[in-house]
């Protein structure tokens, strides 16, 4: 079983930042890579950034290179502690964003409950 708990959403203004934080715990084995999707109503979720538990591999959406940043925050045992710095958010970038774990940074297994990001023009 696994565990993943997101924190850190809200409502922004227009050119502003959000630190979202997921803290996944429970089994490690199948869980190489935690990241982040996103998805708006009606739209397919979409890969946002990964990072492998070890901190070593990050990986980014060809669209939201240089103003997403995804960072290892901790790793102790079965618990990691990832965060995900969001820049210059701009109103296409309200969603809901999920953190994720599986053994691919683009093909996930595990799935958080989510966290609303709202940016305001």
């Amino acid at each position: 079983q696994v565990q993943l708990i997101e924190s850190g959403g809200g409502l922004v203004q227009a050119g502003g930042s959000l630190r979202l934080v997921c803290t996944a715990s429970g089994r490690t084995f199948g869980t190489n890579f935690i990241g982040w999707f996103r998805q708006a109503p009606g739209k397919e979720r979409e890969f946002v950034a990964g990072i492998s538990r070890d901190g070593v591999g990050t990986y980014y959406a060809d669209s939201l290179k240089g103003r997403v940043t995804i960072s290892r925050e901790s790793n102790e045992g079965a618990k990691t502690t990832v965060s995900l710095q969001m820049n210059s958010l701009q109103s296409e970038d309200t969603d809901v964003y999920y953190c994720t774990a599986g053994l691919d940074p683009r093909q996930t297994t595990y799935w958080g409950q989510g966290t609303q990001v709202t940016v305001s023009s």
